[in-house]
């Protein structure tokens, strides 16, 4: 079946899969317990970050111990098909803003106006399903919902894109998660796996940006974060 297939970027063969299925009892679950066991696992205890590019394999995210909208989405599907939950890949093209407050200064202005985002689908209950609110872990959202608690409806910024900050819907119980949909400005369509998206639309970076993203944009962000994840303090943000 295409999803539950493994690809270059789904490389849920890998030992440290095995291992990480094996010793979470996660094979034996019944399915809304093994989404629930993914969603958990991808979202809290894979930090929100930035790795060194969107198409990297499942396993190196897995490697690295955090991810940001795209490469999460890569590692909640090998998860998911590991799991034979079937599932596919959704792409979109976000606004820039939402990732303001975690960049700042020339570097925003640098970065591209959109950005590529995706959210995996799964198929549960004779339906698909989507799911993008693992994105953020929950000590950092809980930053941003601490520094902005006079903010009790829409939000913009810090990796955040949500009708509601104080009560977005990022937890899994049967139905859609999302914490950054509001920023979506264009729809890619829906793709078999991460691969075939990438081979049509490329990873948001190329070139001399891609280098200087991976080697010095993206740890300043990853510090960012977590400041961020640490801070209380209260910020400025453009809400939506």
């Amino acid at each position: 079946m295409t999803y539950l297939q493994e690809t270059g970027i789904l490389d849920f063969s890998q030992p440290v899969f095995n291992r990480l299925s094996d010793s979470r009892g996660w094979k034996g679950l019944d399915p809304f317990i093994k989404i629930q066991a993914v969603y958990d696992f991808v979202q809290n205890e894979i930090a929100f970050g930035y790795n060194e590019s969107d198409d990297i394999h499942a396993s190196r995210i897995l490697g690295d111990g955090y991810g940001q909208c795209n490469t999460k989405t890569s590692l909640a599907m090998a998860l998911f098909r590991k799991l034979e939950i079937p599932c596919r890949f959704h792409g979109f093209m976000v606004d820039k803003s939402v990732q303001q407050g975690v960049i700042n200064g020339l570097l925003y202005m640098l970065a591209p106006r959109h950005i590529i985002h995706s959210w995996t689908e799964i198929y549960f209950q004779n339906r698909w399903i989507n799911l993008e609110g693992f994105i953020l872990d929950k000590s950092y959202l809980q930053s941003i919902q601490h520094r902005f608690q006079s903010i009790k409806g829409p939000f913009c910024g810090f990796g955040v894109a949500a009708k509601n900050l104080q009560n977005p819907p990022i937890d899994w119980q049967g139905d859609h998660t999302y914490i950054q949909n509001e920023s979506i400005v264009l729809d890619l369509g829906i793709f078999d796996s991460p691969d075939v998206f990438y081979q049509q639309h490329g990873a948001n970076l190329k070139g001399v940006r891609r280098t200087m993203f991976q080697h010095v944009v993206r740890h300043i962000m990853n510090r960012n974060v977590q400041r961020i994840r640490e801070s209380g303090k209260e910020a400025t943000c453009t809400k939506i």
